[in-house]
């Protein structure tokens, strides 16, 4: 994968790996095995913290592992701050720190009231001629992909389509319900609400590349979303991500709060 895709991929992750604790002041830490065909890739690390004043914080580490090593090394530092208001996590920044060999790239984006406020890359990088900007319009109403895919335990899961921004690409996920799955992990067992995913790019990336259009004719995207009794909260602890190269999968290994 190019740069830039890498970058998508590594954003992806991120948007499914953030659970929150239940009540004011607890850790949650969650851990995370990311593989290609079978192959681990990647593993992750995230921990999360709400304070009795509504706000919190989830901060993540993502390293390339295994085979990947050979190719590419990548690292990934992600932050997202925020509030929770009216049963959602609402960001207020969000960062993403992205290093694919010598290469490092720095994601930074605000809101306010649900919409992007001020996104910024650090350096800027360089637009082909068919890139499709990013709009206004496209920063109305979106969600960070951290925080953006964790729901109230009254929550349809399955139903909804989510409008995610994670610093370049403006992208939907459209969920639909696919029945049930057990699942069980080191903190969790019991069942898994499954949801198909159709993946729709807005905007914020190249015309024509592959990748892209790759994931978003597929059929084949999963998530699966567990309930946190203590939490009450439904957060991602499976998810297939169909590639070229091969079906990515990641898998929960840690579920559980920290003290």
């Amino acid at each position: 994968m190019a740069h830039s895709g890498r970058r998508i991929f590594i954003s992806a992750v991120a948007a499914l790996l953030a659970i929150p604790a239940s009540a004011a002041e607890i850790q949650h830490r969650t851990e995370y095995r990311v593989a290609l065909a079978g192959l681990p890739i990647a593993r992750a690390a995230f921990l999360t913290q709400i304070e009795d004043d509504h706000s919190y914080k989830i901060a993540g580490d993502i390293n390339s592992s295994g085979l990947a090593d050979l190719v590419t090394k990548i690292q990934a530092k992600t932050s997202v701050t925020g509030v929770v208001r009216n049963d959602r996590l609402q960001a207020l920044k969000y960062s993403l720190y992205y290093k694919s060999g010598k290469k490092a790239r720095v994601y930074e984006v605000s809101y306010r009231d649900g919409n992007i406020i001020s996104a910024t890359t650090t350096p800027p990088p360089k637009r082909p001629k068919n890139w499709i900007d990013v709009t206004p319009r496209d920063m109305r109403s979106v969600l960070d992909p951290i925080s953006g895919l964790v729901f109230t335990g009254d929550t349809k899961v399955c139903s909804q389509t989510l409008p995610i921004f994670d610093g370049e690409t403006r992208m939907d996920l459209v969920l639909s319900p696919k029945g049930d799955e057990d699942f069980s992990t080191d903190g969790f067992k019991g069942k898994a609400v499954v949801c198909s995913v159709r993946f729709v790019p807005r905007s914020g990336y190249k015309k024509g590349r592959k990748d892209i259009d790759y994931l978003s004719k597929s059929d084949r995207m999963e998530i699966w979303f567990a309930k946190s009794e203590a939490a009450n909260v439904y957060a991602p602890v499976y998810v297939r991500i169909p590639t070229e190269y091969g079906m990515v999968t990641i898998t929960a290994v840690k579920y559980g709060s920290v003290g």
